[in-house]
């Protein structure tokens, strides 16, 4: 078998999932982080996931994103295998070009921004469809002063990181994600880092994503969102899914002791 290009977009019919996890596991030497975790998306959904500290939601995100390798499973988008080839039931690494390849269809927001403190908002928002896409310079601008004015940046194209406040930078962050053009965003705790009252800009880009129809995973502790925006909320505690379903109906009615404990902490 030889290596595909990296997520091949089949025609999806009804409610076959753009995400697929199938009994994911993920060790860190001794420390067994995931434990047999399943999950799909469909395409269009916003998949909330909650849960404390150590749960594993992080690493679940980052082994969807290939930058985490998983220790037993399967991960698929668009049908695509994430990160292996599979031949007679047995898995084989992609090469690094594979890998990158299939990670340009998936955009990632971290808990912290990560933009190139040299460079300014436009220019980090450009950088990764000039030097990754080969696209011309004059066109990802054009794209790039569209996303800026989508989150509410465009009078700050000219500005460097350190002149932003941490919300905005975040917004820069998420414009610079969605410049790839990706089929799937994940979103991982994208407002921890930030001061309380900056927290609403960020959310309100994410709820103005929602509504156009991405596909989004979004790990937070932000319960407001899940119930609003979510279509599913997944709690994770200790490496598995303690309980997934309709937000609302987990918030107001949690099913499992566990959850109901950690809901009562976090309202």
């Amino acid at each position: 078998m030889t290596e595909t290009t990296p997520l091949a977009k089949g025609k999806a019919h009804g409610v076959k999932p753009l995400v697929k996890v199938e009994g994911v596991h993920k060790f860190f030497g001794e420390h067994h982080v995931l434990k047999g975790i399943d999950m799909t998306v469909a395409p269009g959904e916003v998949s909330v996931i909650i849960g404390p500290s150590g749960s594993g939601k992080s690493t679940l995100l980052r082994c969807i994103n290939v930058l985490e390798t998983i220790s037993a499973g399967r991960i698929y988008v668009h049908d695509s295998l994430i990160g292996y080839r599979e031949v007679n039931g047995k898995l084989h690494d992609l090469s690094t070009k594979h890998i990158a390849a299939q990670r340009r269809e998936i955009g990632m927001v971290f808990q912290r921004f990560n933009l190139f403190p040299h460079k300014t908002a436009l220019q980090n928002v450009i950088e990764a469809p000039t030097q990754v896409k080969r696209q011309s310079k004059a066109a990802a601008k054009l794209k790039a002063l569209e996303l800026l004015e989508m989150v509410g940046l465009s009078d700050r194209a000219d500005f460097y990181p350190a002149q932003l406040s941490g919300g905005q930078q975040q917004r820069v962050a998420i414009a610079r994600a969605l410049a790839m053009e990706p089929e799937l965003m994940l979103f991982d705790e994208p407002t921890s880092a930030l001061d309380p009252e900056l927290v609403g800009d960020v959310l309100e880009v994410m709820k103005d994503l929602a509504k156009s129809g991405m596909t989004m995973i979004v790990v937070t502790h932000e319960i407001g969102f899940a119930r609003e925006v979510g279509d599913t909320l997944t709690f994770m505690d200790a490496g598995v899914v303690v309980e997934s379903g309709n937000p609302r109906e987990i918030i107001a009615n949690p099913q499992h002791a566990r959850t109901k404990e950690f809901l009562s902490r976090v309202l």
